[in-house]
């Protein structure tokens, strides 16, 4: 974690601080990194599901756009960086023990977050009730937002297998 980081953010004292208090104290995983949901301002709509280590988190506050940390990359990604897709905060909370992130965004462009050219990363269904194996996924979302090739290029897939 950064200094700068450090300095922004409460040190853990107390259950009471951390749960009723008035103080960012986030709590991080083992891996350095806290779980972020993002939804849509104003539909609500689940958008995506991200982390941030102390770094991300900062930029994120500071600039009020969402900043995550790649887990395939190991990097810090501003999202929307590349696309033109950047996520405006509208709000961002922190749950009750400040172990994860809720934003809600706006989003610039035509309002996609999935680099597979979906509006969300929650594009299909899992079938619940039911133990016949394979499960077969279902689309929520038929057409795709934008190309991912022409926003890309032929750059890989950044999500690793």
């Amino acid at each position: 974690m950064s200094q700068q980081a450090d300095n922004l953010f409460a040190e853990r004292v107390s259950i009471e601080q951390v749960e009723e208090g008035n103080s960012l104290a986030p709590k991080f995983g083992a891996d350095g990194l806290i779980p972020v949901i993002t939804t849509d301002a104003e539909s609500g709509d689940v958008l995506m599901h991200g982390y941030m280590n102390a770094d991300a988190l900062r930029k994120t506050i500071e600039t009020g756009e969402a900043h995550y940390w790649s887990r395939s990359r190991e990097i810090i990604w501003h999202k929307g960086a590349t696309s033109g897709l950047v996520q405006h905060i509208v709000e961002m909370r922190i749950d009750d023990d400040q172990d994860s992130v809720w934003l809600r965004v706006n989003v610039a462009g035509n309002g996609a977050s999935c680099h597979v050219g979906y509006r969300s990363c929650f594009y299909r269904a899992v079938p619940t009730g039911k133990a016949d194996a394979p499960l077969e996924l279902s689309f929520t979302e038929t057409e795709k937002v934008f190309d991912p090739k022409e926003v890309y290029g032929d750059a890989p897939n950044p999500t690793k297998l």
